[in-house]
């Protein structure tokens, strides 16, 4: 039996605004516990909440980005339940009448013949809504405690239809949201803090069968591969189940990385079970065209449009062109280098290569690199023009990278690394490097290529790897060549 895996993702992203959405508490992380909560947040009696022009702003700056419909009047909702951590007795949320309405997303995943192909999702809506409090139970004994310093952070939340079929389309699609929101500057995508989370709707049926299988939310998922593991193990259970006998039943689950499994937390609501009703206290929220052309306007250069650029203008490969769009820092930062550079494709390899080894390395975004775009095209020219070889250049780079100097000219100058390329000087080394090497030479002329491979490496030490290593290659062979 052959088995087809349904998801659909509900994704929150915290919104960049400086305040919360319906009061003026920060929303800055790390605060101490209840030291971010106003007197709305802790739901005193007689306060009313005051929307946040911000919040409203980026989520239509979202929609316009995903090509759906920002709706010219939305309706906030009170959806009724209790936790601890929800002050209030119920969030206020958009239910019927969402800001955004429609939309998709396409992006890149790779198949499992290694083949790379196009998916596109479709969105359902993306509304507005306040988060809630945090419990906290691990500093307290037979208690927990309480933080509100979240209650009221202003949340995107962006649903998607079911068109998800694995964990790997998955974990592509929450990439392509997360690179999105931060490329937009409406979210800073920092999953370790809360900021970009994910619920997965997760459902089997059998192969060619119309209707859905019963679904199962994972909530709060907070990395990529959490996401795509919580997945595979959902995905697994359900089939298990039903195959030897059982069924799925609709609930909630949550996913415990150390034990790789998911485990019941309740069962699933539906929407009568919250009791939506238009919140009271809150008039609709009414957007003027007028506002939404000037957000349209003032938008970025979206991912898809800059990566058509990238190829279209600079040649480079389609595989290049979205590696280097994956952040906006990192493609700002590609192009202003490109732009001293007449080849953009060694640009493009020194970003994904070395630039982006130490961007990982120190965890830090290509805006904040120690290297600037400038420094970097500058080196590259210097390799190109033959002054330096790739070798000595990434020792360039981890000289600039630590500060050792204004520019890669300054440091190869310091260093002494000038490459030598003159071919008379060229030729005298390898004549004393063949009289060294006489067995290696006979190694070779008897067909054994890493013999080869040894004189070159000794030409290369001889020089202290200052020689041109192509012109190397090339004399050297001529020589060999000769009876």
């Amino acid at each position: 039996m052959t088995w087809e895996v349904v998801i659909g993702l509900e994704t929150h992203a915290q919104l960049s605004t400086a305040s919360k959405i319906f009061s003026g508490a920060s929303t800055a992380f790390g605060a101490e516990p209840n030291r971010q909560a106003s007197v709305i947040d802790l739901a005193l009696p007689g306060v009313l909440p005051v929307l946040n022009r911000g919040a409203v702003e980026r989520a239509i700056r979202f929609g316009l980005a995903v090509g759906a419909s920002v709706a010219e009047k939305s309706v906030f909702a009170r959806k009724n339940y209790f936790y601890p951590d929800l002050p209030k007795g119920y969030q206020i949320s958009q239910y019927e009448i969402p800001v955004v309405q429609g939309g998709s997303v396409s992006f890149v995943v790779a198949g499992r013949d290694g083949k790379p192909y196009t998916k596109t999702v479709r969105l359902t809506r993306a509304h507005l809504e306040e988060d809630a409090g945090k419990s906290l139970h691990e500093d307290y004994h037979g208690m927990s405690g309480i933080d509100l310093n979240r209650a009221g952070t202003p949340l995107l939340e962006i649903v998607s239809e079911p068109d998800l079929r694995s964990s790997a389309e998955a974990v592509a699609y929450a990439k392509s949201l997360h690179s999105l929101v931060t490329w937009l500057g409406i979210c800073d995508g920092n999953m370790q803090e809360g900021s970009l989370r994910c619920d997965a709707n997760v459902s089997v049926r059998k192969d060619g069968a119309a209707q859905l299988g019963t679904r199962v939310e994972i909530k709060n998922l907070n990395s990529f591969r959490f996401l795509h593991q919580a997945i595979d193990y959902e995905v697994r259970r359900q089939i298990e189940l039903i195959e030897d006998g059982g069924r799925v039943v609709q609930e909630t689950r949550l996913y415990d990385p150390d034990r790789n499994e998911t485990r019941s937390m309740r069962s699933k609501e539906d929407a009568m079970d919250y009791r939506y009703f238009p919140d009271p206290d809150l008039l609709p929220l009414a957007i003027a065209r007028e506002w939404v052309e000037t957000i349209r306007r003032e938008l970025p250069e979206l991912p898809a449009a800059r990566r058509e650029r990238f190829v279209r203008e600079y040649g480079l490969p389609e595989y290049d062109a979205q590696t280097l769009t994956a952040t906006k820092a990192l493609a700002d930062y590609f192009e202003a280098a490109a732009t001293s550079v007449a080849d953009k494709k060694a640009v493009s390899n020194w970003v994904m290569g070395e630039l982006s080894a130490a961007l990982n390395e120190a965890d830090v975004e290509a805006s904040q690199a120690p290297v600037t775009a400038q420094q970097l095209a500058g080196l590259i020219n210097r390799v190109l023009d033959g002054t330096i070889n790739n070798n000595s250049a990434k020792d360039v780079f981890a000289a600039l990278w630590s500060g050792e100097g204004a520019s890669a000219d300054a440091i190869i100058q310091a260093r002494g690394l000038r490459q030598i390329s003159d071919v008379g000087a060229i030729e005298k080394l390898i004549e004393d490097v063949l009289a060294a090497n006489a067995r290696s030479v006979e190694e070779f002329k008897a067909g054994k290529e890493k013999a080869f491979n040894a004189l070159v490496g000794q030409a290369m030490k001889a020089t202290k790897g200052k020689a041109n290593p192509q012109q190397v290659n090339e004399i050297l062979r001529r020589r060999l060549a000769r009876p």
